[in-house]
């Protein structure tokens, strides 16, 4: 049963309470069981979200406290995640959006809570600036300073914490944007991120200060904290860190453009697939056995194939057999073609492999002793999406276009033998269009002319034996049935009986058909394919220990090389390699026009070039570190880690973008020394920037290693987003300054800052235009 609802917990729901009342009007000993309850996957997905968002959050929460110094500030901000979740889950019912894997799965408290931290974080430094004042003040006078320095302070951050949020919200355009299978996957997941933030940016111009005039009125007198503490030890050690860099502006700039380089090599080498496979816990087999198979043939295989895998793997529970299509075709497939859907224990209960891979090669090796048989493995929803999406169910569909149906069988089965050669192909399966055993008569004429007969006379008899042709009718009662005519079963068996038809002469008497016509078994076309009116044989080729990029590419380069086509025969390649080139197509085009949303968003702030240029580094550099990220821990470029290079640019900018305003704030108050300014702008901006930066990877944690069911399709996506944020930080808080070094210099130097930042910029063009 498939679900059209967009609450599928609700509907599942409904039909087992239905279900349960059927089952009590049954008669005794007949019980109605499902078989595969997607439920269960269902519930996992859920509790993997839950489990991540619950462990995220909290360790976010212990960050704040113990970054921000106390339970006050720390309270303030961690308040902002259940408000803004609030606002969220009532802006996704508005809209229809479910709770599931893909909308709440993405979400990251640390990147939600950083317009708080920002202005919470300012406040209290402005409360330590002013404790004699405000220990001289009692009641309503001590409360009114409060409420200006609130105001004062949230006023001067907002347009930093604002701004970056609105950022946050322009980068996830691009996903919206998004159409067909990847649309339906990401988009919930960008609408309900952009609620989140949405609901944030509310909080941040309302309640955010508000709460903090209220609450934060014994910061101004509060000893050194541990997080104090922590803080002063991670400035001690940055401090000389960052006069190095200063001193040897060249020697950063040169690592900073040799770390571009060398990650636009490792993204050359990542490969790619479009997104990484949910585990569904279960198998889902596809059998094909010789065409022209009898139907009694079938069955009796397929039950030996259930008794191997029941019998020979304790990891089955249960085995469920589809032969050919049904009574209402709207699937429909031979009779030698069979769905077998394998329903598994759990991990834990494994005994004769320790992964799917495994056990898969291990049950192909089993059913290697039933001839003829040829098994794809894949998963129940996975393999109906493909069929979907491309009509075949395997991971990559290969189709060779041409006219001559033996033609195509040859070069399919000599694309096949090549493509079993290539490392990470599995399961290479070649669609069968001939071979398919039947009885053809052709007629002799000139015995037909000596006889006195016709060929439709033949063909009335041939059709009237074997198919049946009506003679009359029956009546019963108002009851009217048509009496058909046609030979008994036994005379139906073989080809002998055609053979060995007798046809009646005009003139009373009987010839076998053989005398008037050769009746012989030929192969002919088992089916028929085509692509928009043109014919095609398919290769299904599925995927493991492998990404489809890759190895798509490595079939093209082999298949050019070994194998020739005929004039006017063509190839192309589908499935989930298709899903991706259209979605990095896509990803192509609407990435940098959000970008340039950036661009002018931050000039709008800035109303400077040369500073949204310095700001605009941090995009390149959040590249590098997802990246690296992905490549340290082995995983291709799939969309869900595109997905989260698009929530990295927006969130890379928001630190850089707090190290600038605080920059020209110095500036604006006389501080006319550039590198005293730079040394108090990195001194002040520095909390922030760590508890930022702490916070969005700390919240993205769990997501990154969880290994539940369901992580599989976010892990990318955490994965890029933690290393891109590691990067950028290193870029605020040691090339940035060095980059504002250059560029407010005289008009030489300035020159010479703004051509190394439009240098960065080309160099990793190649990364940003994922």
């Amino acid at each position: 049963m498939m679900l059209k609802d967009a609450n599928s917990a609700e509907v599942i729901k409904n039909v087992k309470q239905r279900v349960a009342e059927v089952q009590q009007t049954l008669p005794e000993g007949i019980t109605i069981q499902p078989f595969l309850d997607r439920t269960r996957l269902v519930n996992k997905t859920i509790s993997t979200v839950e489990e991540n968002l619950i462990i995220g959050g909290a360790i976010v929460i212990v960050a704040l406290i113990f970054l921000l110094g106390t339970w006050r500030s720390g309270f303030i901000v961690a308040s902002v995640i259940p408000l803004s979740m609030l606002f969220a889950l009532g802006m996704m019912q508005a809209f229809g959006i479910s709770a599931n894997l893909m909308s709440l799965g993405g979400l990251d408290f640390g990147i939600i809570v950083d317009g708080a931290v920002i202005i919470v974080e300012f406040m209290a430094v402005q409360l330590v600036r002013n404790h004699d004042q405000l220990s001289a003040l009692t009641g309503q006078k001590k409360q009114g300073l409060l409420d200006r320095i609130a105001f004062d302070a949230s006023s001067k951050m907002m347009n930093a914490a604002i701004f970056g949020q609105l950022i946050i919200l322009i980068v996830f355009l691009p996903i919206l944007s998004l159409t067909e299978v990847e649309g339906k996957m990401f988009r919930p997941m960008a609408f309900a991120f952009s609620f989140a933030i949405l609901g944030a940016m509310i909080l941040c111009l309302t309640y955010v200060p508000m709460i903090s005039a209220l609450l934060l009125h014994g910061e101004a007198i509060r000893k050194k904290t541990w997080g104090d503490r922590f803080m002063d030890k991670l400035e001690e050690l940055y401090r000389p860190v960052i006069q190095r860099a200063l001193n040897f502006k060249i020697i950063v700039m040169t690592a900073a453009v040799a770390l571009l380089a060398v990650a636009i090599w490792i993204f050359s080498t990542l490969g790619g697939e479009f997104i990484p496979k949910l585990d569904e816990g279960d198998f889902a087999l596809e059998t094909r056995m010789g065409p022209g198979i009898s139907l009694p043939e079938m069955k009796k295989n397929m039950s030996k194939l259930e008794s191997i895998l029941l019998d020979s793997f304790p990891e089955v529970e249960t085995v469920v057999t589809k032969i050919g299509a049904a009574e209402i075709p709207t699937d429909p497939v031979p009779v030698e073609a069979s769905d077998i859907m394998v329903a598994l224990k759990n991990e834990d209960e494994w005994v004769s492999a320790d992964t799917k891979d495994a056990l898969a090669e291990k049950m192909a090796e089993a059913l290697e002793v039933i001839p003829g048989l040829s098994v794809e493995f894949s998963q129940p929803i996975e393999m109906r999406f493909n069929e979907l999406l491309t009509g075949v169910k395997s991971d990559v569909a290969i189709k060779i276009y041409g006219d001559d149906l033996a033609v195509l069988q040859q070069k399919g089965n000599e694309a096949a033998s090549i493509i079993e050669q290539v490392p990470g192909a599995a399961d290479v399966k070649v669609e069968q269009v001939t071979g398919l055993p039947q009885i053809v008569i052709n007629y002799k004429r000139n015995r037909l002319a000596q006889y006195g007969l016709t060929i439709q006379d033949l063909n009335q008899i041939i059709s009237t034996a074997f198919a049946g042709s009506s003679a009359g009718t029956v009546y019963e009662g108002e009851r009217r049935f048509d009496l058909v005519v046609r030979l008994q079963d036994r005379f139906r068996q073989d080809i002998s009986a055609v053979q060995n038809l007798y046809v009646p002469l005009p003139n009373g008497q009987k010839v076998p058909m053989n005398e008037v016509a050769s009746v012989d078994f030929e192969e002919a076309p088992g089916q028929i394919s085509r692509d928009d009116t043109h014919r095609r044989i398919v290769i299904g080729v599925n995927v493991r220990n492998r990404d489809t990029e890759s190895l798509v590419q490595e079939i093209q380069m082999q298949l050019s090389q070994k194998m020739q086509l005929p004039p006017g025969y063509s190839i192309t390649y589908g499935g989930q390699f298709e899903n991706l080139k259209r979605a990095k197509d896509r990803l192509s085009v609407v990435i940098p026009i959000a970008l340039a949303l950036i661009f002018m968003i931050l000039f709008i702030s800035l109303r400077s070039f040369k500073e949204t240029l310095l700001i605009y580094t941090a995009i390149p550099f959040a590249a590098v570190g997802g990246v690296f990220a992905l490549w340290l821990r082995d995983m291709p470029f799939s969309i869900s880690a595109g997905v989260g290079f698009i929530a990295l640019f927006g969130v890379a900018v928001l630190n850089g973008l707090v190290l600038i305003s605080s920059l020209n704030e110095l500036k604006s108050e006389g501080v006319s020394d550039r590198k005293e300014r730079i040394l108090q702008a990195t001194k002040s901006r520095l909390r922030p920037i760590f508890l930022t930066a702490s916070t969005d990877i700390l919240g993205f944690l769990p997501m990154a290693i969880s290994t539940s069911s369901g992580a599989e399709v976010q892990r990318p996506l955490a994965t890029v987003v933690i290393g891109g944020i590691f990067t950028a930080t290193l870029l605020t808080l040691l090339v940035l300054p060095v980059l504002y070094d250059w560029v407010d210099r005289p008009f030489k130097v300035k020159k010479l800052g703004l051509t190394v930042i439009t240098l960065l910029f080309v160099v990793s063009l190649p990364l940003t235009g994922q």
